[in-house]
């Protein structure tokens, strides 16, 4: 009698493990997964080891890559730094949310307006923890701090290193935590660590999950510092210096989401917000085979290094030449989340995950896309109605200018001239575009006082 009852209470707890057990196995199956999004300054496409970079030693992005995906043809949607944040968190063209150049510490006192819907704000949506890290340049104002548009925390300067402010009689960029000014002025021979050393803590303290880490690097945007583990240690001098520490802090990160065992269910994507400032010579970046740089619609303003890493859902070693932008991270986040994109405003990003998870019958959801209201792309075709040189222009330059990127990835030849039919069908649909931004264009945020 003992035995039989042993024998129940044996079945019993096994039927109980194997409910606990398909239970969790539910329940793991269906957590939204962890983004990483580490955004890199004025970096060059071609300052990635893996895109080709002759100097700079970059071994952990080129891991990601190889267990990872390549994205060759990859845009961010403007050339200068603040609206191409703006469209990276809301998943629009910079002019549609009203923010088409630069803010400056308390001078015209904007930022992204905080009616806007961020990608952070979105995954809030699914219980996601959201953080900040490093250059933010969308408002420094309060009101339009990190904080106050979908991040539980912020941490790093709120703009580009290379503006000021004067406090208590000394003067240079601010380090703040949330809200509060904790530094000035920052020691930005310290910032890439210190950034890192915030991400890995903000990962470890939110494992569980799920979670979303926005890294925005403030370098390499001039002035360029690195610590003194990685100053005079590259071959391509300071630059190469601050690239390499760069990669090292994306090691880290990898290596924390491995150790976590989290490295399966989380994406990781690292790319620039814009192309290289080629006018500061040594200490500026590299876009070639592209042509020109950060300021200009031409490729190397604008397309960027792209890698995407997530283990067992992105392809290992390979290669995605479909075009994708800075503006598809927020519905395409959005989607892996379970999350709605915002029904109440245009949207022009796109859900691109059947690119990342490398489906062989995937194309881009992009028929178009523009640059600045000057440029439109269509398939291998690129028109320019007027552009910028910003280092040497040429002297033979003719607009419109037409370019087909499948041949002419360095916009060297202009065949305008023997393709009127595609210059007259581009320049109709860039004019349609900007007559609709124009009719849609949202404000940008203008402070007020609290």
């Amino acid at each position: 009698m003992r035995n039989h009852a042993n024998r129940l209470t044996i079945c019993t707890l096994i039927a109980l493990a194997v409910v606990l057990s398909t239970y969790c196995t539910s329940t793991a199956a269906e957590k939204p997964p962890n983004f990483v999004l580490i955004f890199a300054d004025d970096q060059g496409y071609q300052d990635v080891g893996c895109f080709g970079s002759p100097k700079i030693k970059t071994p952990a992005l080129d891991r990601m890559a190889k267990e990872g995906r390549r994205f060759t043809d990859f845009y961010s949607a403007a050339p200068v730094c603040s609206a191409s944040r703006a469209a990276l968190m809301t998943g629009c063209y910079c002019a549609r949310v009203g923010v088409t150049g630069v803010f400056f510490p308390n001078r015209s006192r904007q930022g992204l307006n905080p009616d806007e819907v961020t990608v952070a704000e979105v995954l809030k949506t699914r219980g996601y923890a959201t953080a900040c890290v490093g250059k933010w340049h969308l408002g420094d104002e309060k009101q339009f701090l990190p904080t106050r548009q979908g991040f539980d925390s912020y941490f790093g300067i709120p703009y580009s290193n290379d503006m000021s402010i004067t406090r208590d009689g000394r003067r240079g960029p601010p380090l703040m935590r949330d809200e509060e000014i904790v530094e000035h002025p920052a020691d930005q021979t310290t910032l890439t660590k210190r950034y890192t050393e915030e991400g890995v803590k903000f990962i470890r303290a939110n494992k569980d999950g799920p979670f979303f880490l926005y890294l925005p690097h403030t370098m390499p945007h001039v002035p360029l510092f690195a610590s003194e583990k990685f100053k005079d240690t590259s071959a391509r001098g300071l630059y190469g210096d601050v690239i390499e520490e760069i990669d090292w802090s994306v090691g880290q990160i990898l290596d924390t989401l491995r150790e976590l065992d989290l490295a399966e269910n989380t994406l990781v994507l690292f790319t620039s917000d814009n192309g290289p400032w080629l006018s500061k010579g040594k200490n500026g970046g590299c876009a070639l085979p592209l042509r020109d740089g950060k300021f200009s619609t031409w490729e190397g303003g604008m397309r960027e290094p792209c890698i995407m890493w997530w283990p067992g859902k992105v392809p290992a070693d390979t290669t995605c030449s479909e075009v994708a932008a800075t503006i598809d991270v927020l519905p395409t986040f959005a989607k892996l989340a379970g999350a709605d994109v915002p029904r109440d405003r245009k949207i022009d990003g796109r859900d691109i995950s059947k690119l990342i998870s490398g489906n062989p019958d995937a194309r881009s959801p992009h028929d178009t896309y523009f640059f600045r209201g000057q440029a439109v792309r269509a398939g291998k075709w690129k028109l320019h109605l007027k552009a910028r040189d910003t280092v040497k222009k040429r002297p033979d330059q003719t607009f419109p200018a037409l370019y087909d990127l499948s041949t002419d990835i360095g916009e060297d030849h202009n065949v305008a001239t023997e393709n009127p039919d595609v210059v007259d069908r581009l320049t109709k649909l860039l004019q349609q575009h900007n007559e609709e931004i124009a009719a849609n264009k949202r404000p940008v945020g203008k402070m007020k006082k609290e």
